[in-house]
C-alpha cells in the first residue's frame, strides 16, 4: 500500500471522528505549544541580556574593590595610573550615590548620581542626544554641570529646550549641559534612569574622599584584553603594597566573561524550560496511544476482513502507525502555530521583540514525529498480529 493512500485512509478515518481527534491532538498541541514558547522566551531573555552586556562599551575592562576594605580600596590615583598604562585607550572613574533631582518645586525625581569623568561616553558606549557631556574643563573644576539620562529627561518633563536651564541635585543648583540617547533597560540600575556630574563635584559636595566605586577601562583595539588585565592587576598590587601571598583587596571583569556566563546560563535555563514542556508533549503521546489502542478493539473485525482479503501484517501496521503520525503531526504544527504566537506576545510585552530561531520548529516537528512513532507502535503492532479468524469472531 502506497504511502498516499496511508495518508488518505488516515485523514477518512479522522474525519469520520472529528471530536475524538480534536481531543487526542490537544494534548501533542499544547506540549509542543509549551516547548516553542518557553524555549523562544528563554532565546528572547538570551539576546536582551547579550545586548545589554554589550551595550555597556566595548573592549570594555570594570575594576571593581573587594575584600574587607572594599568600600575605600580604589582612587581616584589609582584610575591615573591605570590610564598612563600601555594599550589602555581610556578610562572612566565612577563614584555614585542617591539623590533627589528637581526641576521645579513640583517636579522631583530619586535617581543615581553618577560621578565620572569626560571619557565615559567613550568607555561605555553612551551616545549623547542633545548638547554636550562633560568636558574636561568642567571635570577639573569640578563645576556643577549635569547631563541627564534619558528616563530622568522624561520624569522632570525636560527636553533639548532645557540646555543652560537650572535643575537641583539634594537642594543644590546644577546647570544642565546635555542629555543622553536611550539605551534601554529597566530594574535596578537603569542605565537611563542616572545623572552624571564631575567626579569631583560629587566627592566634594555629596561623598567626600578620593574613593571610587568602580574604574571602567577601554582597550585599545587590537590589543590583548588579557594582557592588559594584567598589567592592571600588577598596577594595583604594587600600589596597593599586596604582598606574593596575599588576596587582592579589587576584582577585574571582563565583557567577554560576563557574556559567556549570561549565555551559559541562559542556555541551561532554556534547556530546563524545555525539559519541563516536553511532560506536557508525553503526556499528549500517552494519549495518542491510548486512543489508538481502543481504535484496534473498535476496529477489530475490519482488521479480520483486510486480513482475510490478503493484507498483510505490514499493511496493518502500517495503516495504524500512519494514523499515529498524523494525529501527532498536525497537533504538533497548530502547537507550533499557537507557541510562536505566545513567544511573539510575551517578547513584544517584556520588550525583546519576536525571536524566531528555525531549529526550534524543526525540533519541535521532529518531537511530534518521535512522540507518533514512539507512543504508535505499540498499537499498530497490536493489530497487525491479530489472528484473522479471532478478528472475523470478534462482536
Amino acid at each position: 500500500m502506497s504511502v498516499l493512500e496511508l495518508l488518505r485512509l488516515a485523514f477518512s478515518r479522522l474525519r469520520r471522528s472529528r471530536a475524538r481527534a480534536a481531543l487526542t491532538m490537544l494534548g501533542v498541541v499544547i506540549g509542543v505549544a509549551s516547548v516553542v514558547a518557553l524555549v523562544g522566551v528563554g532565546r528572547g531573555t538570551t539576546a536582551n541580556i547579550t545586548a545589554s552586556l554589550n551595550s555597556l562599551g566595548t573592549n570594555l575592562l570594570t575594576v571593581n574593590p573587594s575584600g574587607q576594605t572594599s568600600t575605600t580600596s580604589l582612587t581616584l590615583d589609582d584610575a591615573e595610573a591605570i590610564e598612563g598604562l600601555d594599550g589602555v585607550a581610556a578610562v572612566a572613574p565612577e563614584l555614585q550615590t542617591q539623590a533627589t533631582v528637581a526641576a521645579s518645586a513640583t517636579n522631583s525625581t530619586d535617581t543615581s548620581v553618577v560621578g565620572t569623568s569626560s571619557a565615559y561616553t567613550f568607555v561605555r558606549a553612551y551616545e549623547v542626544w542633545q548638547g554636550t557631556f562633560l568636558s574636561d574643563v568642567a571635570v577639573a573644576g569640578s563645576l556643577r554641570v549635569v547631563v541627564l539620562g534619558a528616563t530622568v529627561a522624561n520624569d522632570l518633563g525636560l527636553g533639548a529646550d532645557a540646555l543652560g536651564s537650572t535643575v537641583t541635585i539634594d537642594g543644590l543648583p546644577f546647570e544642565v549641559v546635555g542629555f543622553l540617547q536611550a539605551k534601554g533597560g529597566s530594574g535596578f540600575n537603569d542605565p537611563d534612569d542616572q545623572v552624571y556630574v564631575p567626579i569631583g563635584t560629587v566627592s566634594k559636595y555629596f561623598v567626600g574622599g578620593r574613593s571610587v566605586r568602580t574604574i571602567g577601562v577601554s582597550v585599545a583595539d587590537g590589543v590583548d584584553m588579557q594582557v592588559v588585565r594584567d598589567e592592571i592587576s600588577e598596577e594595583l598590587r604594587v600600589r596597593h603594597g599586596i604582598g606574593s601571598d596575599d588576596d587582592d583587596d579589587f576584582s577585574i571583569f571582563d565583557q567577554t566573561q560576563l557574556l559567556e556566563v549570561t549565555e551559559s546560563i541562559s542556555g541551561t535555563l532554556t534547556l530546563l524550560l524545555g525539559g519541563i514542556a516536553s511532560i506536557a508533549l508525553v503526556v499528549g503521546g500517552i494519549g495518542i496511544m491510548n486512543i489508538m489502542l481502543v481504535s484496534v478493539r473498535e476496529r477489530t473485525r475490519e482488521i479480520g476482513i483486510r486480513k482475510a482479503l490478503g493484507a498483510r501484517g505490514r499493511d496493518i501496521l502500517s495503516q495504524f502507525l500512519v494514523e499515529a503520525l498524523t494525529l501527532s503531526l498536525l497537533g504538533g504544527l497548530i502547537g507550533i502555530v499557537i507557541g510562536l504566537t505566545a513567544s511573539a506576545v510575551i517578547g513584544q510585552i517584556a520588550g525583546w521583540g519576536f525571536v524566531f530561531d528555525p531549529s526550534t520548529v524543526i525540533v519541535a516537528v521532529v518531537f511530534s514525529l518521535g512522540v507518533g512513532v514512539v507512543f504508535g507502535v505499540w498499537p499498530a503492532r497490536q493489530a497487525a498480529q491479530l489472528d484473522p479468524v479471532v478478528a472475523l469472531r470478534f462482536e
